[in-house]
This record gives structure tokens, sequence and C-alpha cells, in this order.
């Protein structure tokens, strides 16, 4: 069983207290964690304002260092989604794809460290001023705290690993307790790459007792977190006037207009959206508007889809449906589901569960104050909804506190338009799932979906100041 140690100031740290880490599928042992307490906790942060007090690197040399990591990461691509697929219970394909996007995130934000830009600013057109000058120059933050979840661990911890480093500041990297050992093995790739010591630390342990420790280290500058709207919330008022960026989950809405061009295939694209990961996406499609008069036919196609998903070997190609995280998550949902078939809702498919394993499940009849419409379900489960009008459809989009993506399937410009416009999300994706994601686009949602912007471009901006000069002359 392999030991994950913290990793401060360029050191293992091993603590006494250890907890035990699962195969996702099958519950057997892979390793034992080393939990963080508050002396490591003060010497990660210790360690990481040292760095950014005392260690200058210039910005090709951080470009040279993220790459050099990048390549160190898929050079050991196997090994990666193997710890990937047993730590997280994603079928082998899927983890070896996230290892590939995660490759291209660090490429985007090793890019980054050669564009830091400022601007001109026109003081000189004020009144009194033409023997003034003025601009502006980006300034790093100083040490960030990098907080991820279980469902893309690697990916969502290189968009903000990456563009931190890229920025010039250092980081305390908190990953969730379910996946901590591709965690390790990124910081060993970083540690490799020539990144110096103090520049990124890791700490493992609950987010109960690691999480409430930092944030009240007044020496962290920003928060980078995804995961709960609770947790969020709270880690938001904790900051207090620090900076946070809060990627928080959704509900997603995917509305198909009448005059889609292939309702089988819009059909399909939901329920494989509906059902990658075992439904644990953000933007997973959870809820579908559907135009009245095909209806019907979506509702079979959606059905028949839904029926190819096969779970098995992780390692097998023909795997695409792993477990989720854990059995009490899937109980979670098995009762959410349960309670909408009591409130009138019909299964067209699926709707079982086999310990930490849930069928890809379709649901109709739903009603909007039901779990499985108004809450984030975050498993494989998903409903459809008939509509009469465009206008009917994008109200029902936006009766949700979240808002982080929407899809929307038409041949009309004018309805991709409107719903553009007016539908209240961080991102529309017309003629695709809600769950459309490239790592070098804006992410990032509204209302309870959280604040602040990913991908590579968009964080750097988020993680560094903007300072102004006036010359004068």
């Amino acid at each position: 069983m392999k030991q994950l140690d913290l990793w401060i100031n360029g050191k293992h740290v091993r603590t006494k207290e250890q907890r035990t880490v699962y195969n996702k599928a099958t519950g057997q042992p892979i390793a034992s964690m080393s939990v963080a307490g508050p002396d490591e906790v003060r010497a990660a942060v210790d360690a990481a304002q040292h760095a950014f007090d005392t260690v200058e690197i210039p910005p090709y040399d951080r470009y040279t260092i993220i790459l050099k990591a990048a390549d160190l990461m898929m050079a050991r691509q196997e090994e990666f989604a193997a710890a990937l697929s047993e730590e997280a219970g994603k079928p082998l394909k899927d983890a070896r794809g996230e290892i590939g996007r995660a490759y291209q995130t660090l490429i985007l934000s090793a890019e980054e460290a050669k564009r830091f830009k400022g601007e001109t600013i026109p003081i000189a057109g004020a009144p009194g001023c033409s023997h003034r000058r003025a601009y502006t120059i980006r300034r790093p933050l100083g040490v960030v705290c990098a907080i991820t979840p279980f469902n893309f661990p690697v990916n969502l911890a290189c968009h903000k690993i990456g563009p931190a480093i890229a920025a010039g500041n250092t980081v305390v990297y908190k990953p969730a307790s379910f996946t901590p050992v591709t965690a390790a093995m990124l910081c060993e790739v970083f540690h490799e790459a020539g990144l110096p010591a103090g520049c990124l630390n890791l700490l493992l342990g609950p987010g109960s007792l690691v999480g409430d420790l930092l944030t009240k280290d007044q020496r962290i500058r920003m928060f980078s977190f995804t995961g709960s709207v609770p947790v969020g919330k709270s880690l938001q008022v904790a900051a207090g006037f620090r900076r946070c960026a809060l990627e928080l989950g959704s509900n997603s809405a995917n509305i198909v207009h009448g005059d889609v061009k292939d309702v089988k295939k819009a059909a399909e694209m939901c329920a494989r959206y509906a059902f990658t990961n075992a439904g644990q996406v953000c933007i997973s499609c959870q809820r579908v508007y559907v135009e009245r008069p095909i209806y019907d036919e979506f509702v079979q196609a959606a059905a028949a889809y839904a029926k190819t998903f096969c779970t098995g070997n992780l390692a097998d190609e023909k795997t695409c449906l792993g477990p989720m995280i854990a059995e009490k998550e899937a109980k979670r949902i098995e009762s959410w589901v349960n309670a909408a078939v009591e409130g009138g809702a019909t299964i067209v498919t699926g709707g079982h569960r086999n310990g930490s394993y849930y069928e890809p499940t379709i649901l109709t009849n739903v009603t909007p104050d039901m779990d499985v419409v108004c809450k984030e379900v975050f498993a494989p489960v998903f409903s459809i909804t008939p509509y009469d009008t465009i206008e009917d459809a994008v109200s029902r989009v936006n009766d949700s506190r979240y808002g982080l993506q929407a899809g929307v399937f038409t041949s009309s410009l004018s309805v991709a338009h409107y719903c553009a416009e007016n539908i209240e999300t961080g991102g529309v994706i017309i003629n695709d799932g809600s769950s459309f994601r490239m790592d070098n686009m804006p992410y990032g949602g509204v209302k309870d979906s959280g604040i602040g912007k990913e991908g590579p471009e968009y964080a750097v901006r988020e993680l560094t100041e903007e300072k102004l000069v006036v010359l004068n002359f």
C-alpha cells in the first residue's frame, strides 16, 4: 500500500495521524495518507510566504518549469491514469482523457507566464496632464490556496496551480481527501521540473480541519476553490476582504427546440453529458426542456441511448460508467429519485442502485420543487420536461439558484440569440450540451454557481493585482 506524505518546503512530511484511501470500484485500500494538523498547516504557509519573499523566478523560467512539468506528467500518463481510475472510480479511458486535458491546461498556463501585459492610460488627454504619462502593470498576489474536488482532481488542480505559478505566486494545495494519490504525483512532477522549494506545498486531510486552519492564516491572499455551495459560502465569509474564486456547481439545463436538425443526436448528446463520470460533473446535463412536438421522440431516443451505458472492469475500453465516489452518495440519489417517484415522477429507464453504482436514469413528469430538479444531483440522473414556447423554456432554465452553463439545440439564429441574451448563466452553449468545456475558455458561473473565472488566461487576471504607474515629466 502506497504511503502518501505531505509536501512542505520541498520535503516529505509524515504525520502520526493516517487515513486510508480506497479503490472506489473494489473497496480495497490503495494508500495511507498523512493528515495535516495545525503545525503542518503553519509550516506550509511559512514555506510559501518565505518562497514568495525570497525566490525570484523570471517569467520565462516559470514558463519552462510549467512546460517541463506538463511533459513529465504526460511521460507518466499511464501511471497517472491508473492511479486516477482507482482513487476516483473513473473508467481508465476517461482517466487517460483527463490527464490529456491536464497536459493542455499546463501548456496554456505556461504560455501565460510570458504574456503579462498592462495597458497605456490616455492620461495626457485630461486637463492639465499633457506632461504626464500613465500605464498599468500586473503583480502577483502572494500565497494562494488551491482547494480541489474529487471529480476531476488532476485537471482542476492544474487549472489552479498552473496559472498561480505562471503569475508568480506560491501555492498551498489542498486536494479532496478522496483523491490524494494523484495530488502527490503532481507535486512530484513540479519538483522534478525544477520548481523551487516552498513554491508548491501539499496538505492532506479533511476540509473541516485543514480548510478551517488555512482560512485563519491571513498571509494567504487568495483562495481558489471548487466544491459545494455551503463550503464555498463559508469560505467566502472566512476570507473577508481577501480574494476568492469559487466554482460551486450547478443543476445545468438544456433546451431542445422543435426545429433542431437531428432529434436523436441531440438526445444522445444530452444523455452522454448526463452520465459521463457517473454524472459527477459540475456542468452535467441535469434538466432538459424539449419543445412538445418532438418530446416523445426525444424521450425514446434518450432512453435507448442510456441503455448502452455499461458498467464493468474500469480498465475495459467498453466500460463507460464507473461507481459514484462513495456509497453514501449513491444512496442519496437513490432516495431523491424515490422521493420524486412518490411525488408523481416517472422513471423512463434506470432507477436502481448496486452498492456505489447507480444506473443511468431518466425521469419525466417531474416538478420544479423536486430535489432531482432544483438541487444539484451530481449523479447519473436527468429529467426531461416538455415546453410550448421558447420564452417558457428560458423561464424554466432561469428558475434556479444556480447559473453555471446551459445548452441550447436549435436551427434558428433568432432562438439562439434570444437564449444567449436571456439565459442567466455564465456560459450558453449553442448546439451542444451544457457540459461542453475547453480549457482555454473563460469558465465560471453566476448566482450560487460562484464567482470568478477559470481558464489560464482568465485565472491569471484573478491571481494578480493591477497597479497603476503615473509619470510626471
